[in-house]
């Protein structure tokens, strides 16, 4: 199991230096190598210990004229090498376009980047049935190359972001089922992951891994959800 936290704008440095810290003391006796942080900007810093350090947004330039952005310099500093790209809130809040997605896309995989890829749907597009449900999904993966070696998706209905409600284990098989069968990609689920669902989430045979938000804020909560995770 891949166990992934988006911070999204919470935790400062100081606080990240503190949550690895933790983090690789609650798992120092587990096996689990694939767990990684996506920390806001301004708490980016090198990987430590079991603990990988992602970005949760990068330009498709190494530097020049992007005011508030960031791109490959900034990133190279701390050796970060691992990115989210297509997340729901940069799509929906911040107005990415998939044409703007795939040239980030596009870009990080030229710098061999490990890319965390997320596609999800609004539940006006669930509710309308699996056909528009997969073709809203397919759409997502324009421009994209899915063939890229570094390449996991992350499934997160957006209807299940920040609600407090995960999928059922049904809506899950369901997509997860569907894009094993089209992609021979590592598939994570996203969605209101807590500590109390996980067990069931992890025993799902097409999920390999998680993509948590609010549950992955605390250290110690994120290694119990980690643990159950794993069945330890």
């Amino acid at each position: 199991m891949r166990f992934y936290a988006n911070f999204k704008m919470h935790h400062t440095r100081a606080s990240t230096t503190e949550y690895i810290a933790k983090l690789n003391e609650e798992l120092t006796s587990i096996e689990c190598d694939d767990i990684t942080i996506f920390p806001p900007a301004t708490a980016l810093q090198k990987s430590l210990g079991k603990v990988v350090v992602g970005a949760q947004n990068g330009y498709f330039e190494a530097k020049g004229a992007y005011t508030g952005e960031i791109g490959l310099t900034q990133l190279e500093e701390f050796g970060i090498d691992t990115i989210l790209i297509g997340h729901s809130e940069r799509r929906e809040i911040f107005g990415e376009s998939q044409e703007f997605i795939a040239k980030k896309y596009a870009y990080y995989k030229e710098q061999g980047f490990h890319i965390v890829y997320c596609i999800g749907e609004p539940l006006t597009v669930r509710e309308q049935g699996e056909e528009a449900l997969f073709e809203y999904l397919y759409a997502q993966f324009e421009g994209i190359d899915i063939e890229y070696e570094k390449l996991t998706v992350a499934y997160e209905p957006i209807w299940a972001i920040g609600t407090g409600v995960s999928a059922t284990v049904e809506d899950i098989e369901l997509v997860h089922n569907r894009l094993k069968e089209k992609f021979a990609l590592p598939l994570l689920y996203g969605g209101s992951v807590k500590i109390d669902s996980i067990e069931q989430i992890a025993k799902i045979k097409s999920v390999d891994g998680v993509l948590v938000g609010s549950a992955s804020l605390d250290a110690k909560g994120f290694a119990t959800l980690i643990k159950r995770g794993l069945g330890v």
